[in-house]
């Protein structure tokens, strides 16, 4: 075999061995560890008591939660007998498990590596054995994806389903009046006052908040993304986008923080001296900060969807006598528009699904008001609000939370939809 011309690169070779090696083991190890957990709680129950099998149910589940305890070394005053004899039954399975678990992983690792090893020949393709397991780990990894979305969407829209079991569509959607604290006769789980599910008041705050944000973030953003692409040094540009991109990591509790204690008494002030009404909870106070929260998104991708923008293009429009402006306005940015219209609208889904801002400085109150000096909520902040705490499932209050985030699904999928048809117009293919 030496001194033969082999298929593929040496590292091929080694990497479909460590693959046989690993991943097989990894695997099995991954599978055994969650089957003996469930072994040990099944065996467990031999030794509860007598009283607690036939009690059953959530008498059971205080009974393994005490033995886990116990064998996490939690103690809770002095055990009783039967807890001392489980626990310690379940440390000699989980020990024997262990053991066995090291024994046959490092087993098979070795028997497979070996395999792999003696697999290795001049005629031996490894270089497409191990690009074929990649491949089909990367289509595995984009349908776990693929699923979770399709997972998550079905679970949120079996749950609206049965809200509008209990309330009507028509007025779940054009309802203007949001009241779900006192639950209403059979149609809302419980007897007591009339309970109100309109969602437009929700939504009409979270497009003011949005707009808002987006009215500070859009052209902060973008103007700063077009200076550090075209006009600023390489110092300069070393020096700014760094700090710009700081803001992407401040947590949104600061910026709540920011917009309550800060903003929205600053607002509060300035319009009173101007004889205006201000709420000290307002749209335009979080709209302002969530703006400012934004920023970066808009700008780094911007400023990287511009630099990817290819030179010859600015070449050509200066040779043919633009200004650097002209060239900028005229060439660079038709150029660059899909991809800025993609950071625009992640920018947008990023104000939409923001929650800690609206909720520390633009209040909870659902009003439908189109006014940014008055307070509203958005359809994220009562989600956490309703689903905050212990919940009845069969309670329209709760199941609502479900239907205000199949809106916002759609609502989501709206802008996707509107952001890819104005990529297609506004394509360009460039040499």
């Amino acid at each position: 075999m030496y001194g033969s011309r082999f298929h593929s690169l040496p590292g091929y070779y080694g990497l479909w061995a460590g693959i046989l090696a690993a991943v097989p083991s990894t695997l099995l190890l991954v599978v055994w560890s969650l089957i003996d957990i469930q072994l040990f709680q099944h065996w467990v129950r031999d030794f509860y008591p007598a009283e607690i099998l036939l009690a059953g149910g959530s008498q059971e589940i205080v009974a393994l939660a005490k033995v886990e305890n116990l064998v996490s070394g939690i103690r809770f005053g002095e055990p009783e007998p039967w807890l001392v004899q489980a626990s310690e039954a379940w440390l000699g399975w989980a020990e024997t498990s262990t053991l066995a678990k090291t024994v046959v992983v490092l087993g098979v690792s070795f028997c497979l590596g070996f395999l792999g090893f003696r697999k290795i020949d001049p005629e031996f393709r490894a270089r497409n054995a191990v690009e074929r397991i990649f491949s089909w780990a990367l289509i595995s990894a984009s349908t776990i994806a693929i699923l979770t979305t399709i997972g998550i969407v079905l679970s949120v829209l079996f749950e609206t389903i049965r809200f509008f079991q209990l309330v009507p569509p028509t007025e779940f959607i054009f309802g203007t009046e949001w009241n779900p604290q006192f639950e209403g006769a059979e149609r809302a789980g419980s007897g007591g006052g009339d309970a109100k599910y309109g969602m437009l008041p929700m939504f009409a705050g979270t497009f003011l908040i949005s707009a808002i944000a987006i009215i500070v973030a859009v052209p902060v953003g973008l103007a700063s993304a077009i200076y550090l692409a075209e006009y600023a040094t390489p110092k300069v540009r070393s020096t700014i986008k760094p700090l710009l991109e700081i803001l992407a990591g401040v947590p949104t509790v600061v910026y709540g923080f920011f917009a309550a204690l800060t903003v929205a008494p600053a607002i509060k002030g300035i319009g009173e001296s101007l004889g205006l009404s201000v709420a000290s909870e307002s749209a335009l106070a979080a709209g302002l900060v969530m703006g400012v929260m934004i920023i970066p998104f808009v700008s780094s991708l911007s400023d990287d969807v511009i630099n990817a923008v290819p030179q010859s293009l600015r070449d050509a429009a200066l040779g043919l006598g633009s200004t650097k402006s002209e060239t900028t306005r005229q060439v660079v940015l038709p150029a660059a528009l899909p991809g800025i219209v993609a950071a625009i609208i992640l920018a947008v889904s990023r104000a939409v699904g923001e929650t800690m801002i609206v909720v520390m400085a633009a209040g909870l109150a659902a009003n439908l008001s189109f006014n940014p000096l008055d307070a509203v909520t958005t359809v994220t902040s009562q989600i956490v609000t309703i689903l905050v705490g212990d919940q009845e499932f069969e309670s329209a209050k709760t199941l609502s939370a479900f239907a205000l985030s199949t809106m916002l699904i759609i609502l989501t999928l709206g802008l996707n939809f509107f952001a890819l048809q104005i990529v297609k117009k506004y394509r360009e293919q460039y040499d």
